[in-house]
């Protein structure tokens, strides 16, 4: 007797989920591929923001108030700082997320925890581009 596959089959037997998700229904939450870009992307950029920002910190080594504002005021240390904060916060809230879901399994918790880290690295995102811009403009 020859068995065929019908595409129910073929299907199942592509199920990657544990016969409690299939029961559950359960299955992708569709954001695991676009998160794990922006990660990537983040990180790629932070590669040259940070080593200009070493930089930028190893020659402001020593100088007075002045000249650290002076150095800060410029439009493209601004924006290079500008878009340092940015992208180390996002990294830094992207990677929170993925620890606090691989390692905490009490659903209260975790939702907490990813709020407080939403809302800290927002804080600390904002409070960066208002010191930032204020320095800049306001010299």
């Amino acid at each position: 007797m020859s068995e065929t596959k019908t595409s129910d089959d073929v299907a199942r037997s592509r199920d990657f989920r544990t016969p409690v998700g299939r029961a559950r229904g359960l299955g992708s939450g569709k954001t695991g591929t676009g998160h794990f870009w922006w990660q990537r992307v983040t990180a790629v950029a932070l590669v040259p923001l940070v080593a200009w920002f070493i930089g930028t910190l190893v020659s402001l080594a020593g100088a007075d108030l002045a000249t650290v504002y002076t150095v800060l005021a410029r439009p493209f240390n601004a924006i290079a700082f500008a878009l340092f904060a940015i992208a180390m916060f996002w990294h830094a809230k992207l990677g929170l997320q993925v620890i606090i879901e691989d390692y905490i399994h009490q659903r209260a918790l975790e939702i907490t925890l990813q709020l407080l880290v939403t809302f800290a690295c927002a804080a600390g995102a904002l409070a960066s581009l208002y010191a930032i811009a204020r320095i800049a403009l306001l010299g």
